[in-house]
């Protein structure tokens, strides 16, 4: 006869998990939290609890809520991982670009235009002193 018994993940464990189920490493990851280095993260992930502050940071640098890092299990992590391939737009929008990056191009190109402009007055107004 065989029992099956279903081991609860640590929330180190969960937060390992949900992170190799969006498919993201750990120096990627700790960048996104800030302030951590990869050795950091990896401590987390071994960790069997973590505080409340640091769960929320990495939920949010994951996309995720921290609701689903607290109830993370296999299950939900494999239909995470089917609706990941079906609805791959939704969880674009977690990395989607909030600005126009030709508009922030603009913008710099006339911030270096203007400022070319004022060294080129003040370059004309030493060369009229030197000549005067």
């Amino acid at each position: 006869m065989e029992t099956s018994t279903k081991k609860t993940l640590s929330k180190g464990q969960k937060i390992e998990r949900a992170r190799r189920v969006i498919g993201i490493t750990q120096k990627e990851l700790a960048s996104r939290i800030g302030g951590i280095s990869k050795q950091a993260l990896a401590q987390w992930e071994k960790s069997e609890a973590i505080n409340d502050t640091k769960l929320e940071q990495v939920a949010f640098a994951l996309g995720v809520t921290k609701e689903f890092i607290d109830k993370c299990n296999d299950e939900s992590l494999l239909f995470h991982i089917e609706h990941l391939r079906e609805n791959a737009s939704t969880y674009a929008f977690y990395f989607h670009c909030t600005f126009n990056p030709l508009d922030k191009v603009v913008e710099l190109y006339e911030r270096l235009l203007q400022v070319e402009k004022e060294k080129n007055e003040y370059l004309m107004s030493k060369l009229q002193e030197l000549q005067q």
